[in-house]
């Protein structure tokens, strides 16, 4: 089959190009910030595209090729159905030994630095996700997939394929956030400064069928900057509009230095502020509420580094992030660069465990609640038992530090629910097929005194194939799909399943072929 494919270069007078590839019905672009020599250079060389084509503010430049041209940063804009739900396996640390790997299995809502992967939008009664898919006839090449259940219905249609990031890494997973008039934002990010992040919003409000690509910028207003490299990104929708967005970026100074930005409109971004950036860095996690919001770090240690994360720091704002506090509200100077920092909740270092990161809430004081695991060490087995589930809660004068649970794995996710008169953690700590390796059977755990104790409520799932991972909490989370999750071998490469659950904690499963536009999820028993 014959395609022909169309070369454009758009340029503004930031000299950002942007490149389209068009096949059939099918487009691709991406954008590149160029010198204006370069697209002089091409002025002279390329033929024009016929007039109609030309728009006064913009400078168009066409040639016909018989083949795309090599790009790295390519995208979608037309969203393409396919026929299931599947997402992708990954591994990364190969461990010698009979867990394989330092963690590995079903990636499609890793990692925990991401947020959200879910949205509830009661005007339509849908919940919308994203999601790191296998690209079809793979199991580890991910793309990036969007859809929604409908919860007048009790169906899901056909996952809609974004993006696809020629990479296998699920550090590139994408998040969702959905502003005030509907309008689906799915934030691609990238595993350092390799590969380009992306942005890309619905055409129509509420709906998954099409999208474009957003060339957004950051900085002052004299010097913006392409938004084009981000990683760990967790991005909120503030109170009052717009975005709120803490994520990573590499060596600025730290190996992983933590940021913060926001935004009025999801075009322009402000200037980056940093947040932290201890010896080797962070990661991080973060909260939004009606008047404060939350973020909560680790720190890598010069020795050890990422392997011997370790710590809990806190940091609160109540003025959109201009200026941060401790819980206690004592003003902090930014960004933190030493470990004895005045946002320290707990001195994990000094007792040898490791810190790793769950989840943050806020509550209905603005206090936030702040879930880890932490451990002996990096390495899976159980020579770094305890893996113990820990709740800090501030209770205005204090740190408060309660004991949830016990798993057997560093990487083992959950999240963290405020009930009326309850606490839950939805979470894969029960042992699972592949022990030792990241999930297991996901299990409910309730406190009814404000997380001070703990008691296992229900086992949701049992007798698996393959470990259950990553499950993950719903911004605004409706009863009927109260979180989302994948499964995955925990030790080869294999085929990864999505999963939800309903509040009352029945799990059903997406379909992985559809032969219709749309079908109902199959609920599953223990």
């Amino acid at each position: 089959m014959v395609f022909q494919f169309f070369f454009v270069v758009i340029a503004d007078r930031a000299f950002t190009a942007t490149f389209l590839f068009k096949a059939n019905a099918r487009s691709a672009a991406c954008s590149r910030r160029l010198e204006p020599s370069f697209l002089n250079a091409l002025a002279e060389g390329l033929p024009m595209q016929p007039p109609t084509l030309l728009n006064p503010t913009l400078l168009f430049l066409a040639a016909a090729l018989t083949a795309p041209l090599a790009c790295a940063e390519v995208s979608f804009l037309d969203a393409k159905p396919l026929a299931g739900y599947r997402g992708v396996w990954y591994s990364v640390g190969n461990t010698h030994d009979e867990y394989r790997y330092k963690y590995s299995g079903g990636m499609a809502t890793y990692p925990a630095k991401h947020s959200p992967f879910a949205v509830y939008c009661p005007e339509v009664e849908k919940t919308f996700f994203v999601y790191g898919g296998a690209a079809p006839g793979t199991t580890n090449r991910l793309v990036h997939m969007v859809s929604y259940y409908d919860h007048k219905t009790g169906t899901v249609p056909r996952p809609r394929l974004l993006l696809d990031k020629k990479t296998g890494d699920a550090h590139d997973n994408p998040v969702l956030s959905v502003d005030d008039d509907g309008y689906l934002w799915v934030f691609s990010t990238s595993h350092g400064r390799g590969r380009p992040s992306f942005i890309h919003k619905s055409i129509e409000p509420y709906s998954i069928d099409r999208f474009t690509q957003v060339d957004a910028t950051y900085g002052p207003a004299a010097i913006q900057k392409p938004l084009d490299n981000f990683s760990y990104l967790q991005v909120w929708r503030r109170p009052a509009g717009g975005f709120a967005a803490f994520f990573t970026h590499y060596q600025d100074p730290a190996d992983r230095t933590s940021m913060f930005m926001t935004s009025p409109n999801g075009y322009r971004w402000s200037e980056w502020k940093r947040l932290a950036a201890i010896d080797k860095g962070h990661y991080q996690i973060s909260a939004v509420g009606q008047e404060r919001m939350a973020v909560a770090f680790n720190y890598h240690p010069k020795q050890g580094g990422l392997d011997a994360r370790t710590n809990l720091y806190c940091l609160l704002s109540a003025d959109e992030g201009l200026t941060w506090t401790t819980a206690k509200g004592e003003p902090v100077e930014l960004p933190i660069t030493t470990a004895d920092s005045p946002a320290l909740v707990h001195d994990f270092e000094s007792e040898g465990r490791c810190v790793y990161l769950k989840d943050i809430r806020l509550d209905a004081e603005g206090r936030p609640l702040v879930l880890v695991v932490t451990s002996g060490g990096h390495a899976p087995g159980p020579g770094n038992d305890p893996r113990t589930w820990e709740l800090f809660r501030w209770t205005g004068d204090a740190w408060r530090q309660s004991i949830v649970t016990e798993s057997d794995n560093n990487y083992d996710l959950g999240s963290l629910y405020m009930e009326d008169d309850r606490l839950r953690v939805l979470a894969p700590t029960l042992p699972g097929p592949q022990a030792y390796n990241p999930g297991g059977e996901v299990a409910s755990h309730v406190s009814e005194d404000g997380g001070q104790t703990w008691r296992l409520e229900r086992r949701l799932t049992g007798k698996s194939e393959f470990n259950h991972t990553y499950v993950r909490r719903p911004v605004n989370a409706h009863p009927d799909f109260y979180a989302l999750w994948a499964d995955g071998h925990g030790r080869q490469p294999s085929e990864s399943r999505l999963y939800f659950c309903n509040q009352a904690g029945d799990v059903f499963r997406l379909p992985v072929e559809m032969e219709g536009e749309n079908a109902r999820p199959e609920r599953i028993g223990q």
